[in-house]
C-alpha cells in the first residue's frame, strides 16, 4: 500500500502505548549471507520508519526492546557491535527526534554500558525531556524480572510498610512509573515468547506476532498490528454485561 494511502486509513482504536520486541535481525542477516552485526545495523535503519509511522498514526508511547540483561551472554565482538550502533544512533539521530518533538526514557540500567554511552543517552534524555508529541522508551540492559527485583529492593530501602504495598506503588517503584502499561505489545519474527520483557505491565496487553522479521516491518506491517488490536476486545480479567 502506498504511503498516502496509509495516512488516509482510519484506524478505529489507536493504543496509547505500543511495546517492540524487534527480534529477528539475526536471521534476516543470515537468509542474505550477512554478519549478524548487519542484521543489527539493518534493523536499527528500521527504526525510523516505525517512529515515523507511530507519530502518525497517533500513538503516545513507543516502546523499543533493544538490549536485553541476558544478552550480555552473547558473543563479545556482537555485545560490542551493538553498543557502537546505539552510540551511532544517538550521534546521528537524536537532534532530528527533538525538533520532531520526541521525548527519549530509558529503562533498565545504564551502569555497565560504557560511560561514553551512558553520558551519550543522559543527554539524549536531558535534551528531548520536554517534548510530548512522542515518548519513546528505549529498554537497554532491562529485563524485566530485574526490573521487579530492583523495585523491591528500593521499598525495602525505603522502609515501606508491607500493608501500605498494593499494585499501584509496586507500579510507582518500577522503571516505568510515570509511563502507562502498555496497550499493545508486538514481537517480530514470528516467535512466541515474551522473553522477560515488561513482566508486570504487559499483564493485561494485547499481543500480537507477525511473520516478518523487524528490519522487514514497516509502516504497513505496523499498520496491520493496530488493525488487528482495533478488532480485539479488551477485558481486563472481567466480561461485559450482555
Amino acid at each position: 500500500m502506498a504511503s498516502e494511502e496509509l495516512t488516509q486509513t482510519k484506524l478505529a482504536t489507536v493504543p496509547r502505548h505500543v511495546a517492540i520486541i524487534m527480534d529477528g535481525n539475526g536471521r534476516w542477516a543470515k537468509a542474505r549471507g550477512l554478519n549478524r552485526i548487519a542484521g543489527h545495523r539493518a534493523g536499527t535503519e528500521n527504526l525510523r520508519t516505525i517512529i515515523r509511522a507511530s507519530i502518525k498514526f497517533g500513538i503516545k508511547y513507543l516502546t523499543l526492546f533493544a538490549f536485553s540483561t541476558e544478552n550480555w551472554s552473547r558473543p563479545k565482538a556482537e555485545v560490542t557491535g551493538l553498543m557502537h550502533i546505539l552510540s551511532d544512533v544517538i550521534d546521528r539521530d537524536v537532534q532530528r527526534l527533538h525538533q520532531e518533538g520526541a521525548r527519549l526514557v530509558h529503562i533498565g540500567h545504564l551502569d555497565g554500558l560504557p560511560k561514553a554511552l551512558q553520558d551519550k543517552v543522559s543527554h539524549a534524555i536531558d535534551l528531548t525531556k520536554e517534548n510530548r508529541s512522542i515518548t519513546i522508551v528505549l529498554a537497554f540492559n532491562y529485563g524485566g524480572r530485574d526490573e521487579i527485583i530492583y523495585a523491591i529492593k528500593r521499598m525495602l530501602a525505603d522502609q515501606v510498610a508491607p500493608e501500605d504495598v498494593d499494585e499501584a506503588l509496586v507500579s510507582q517503584y518500577l522503571f516505568t512509573g510515570d509511563i502507562p502499561d502498555p496497550d499493545l505489545v508486538i514481537r517480530t519474527s514470528g516467535e512466541f515468547r515474551t522473553s522477560n520483557f515488561l513482566t508486570w505491565q504487559s499483564v493485561y496487553s494485547e499481543w500480537y506476532f507477525p511473520q516478518v522479521y523487524w528490519p522487514d516491518f514497516d509502516e504497513e506491517e505496523l499498520r496491520k498490528a493496530l488493525e488487528e488490536y482495533g478488532r480485539r476486545d479488551r477485558r481486563f480479567g472481567g466480561l461485559k454485561e450482555s
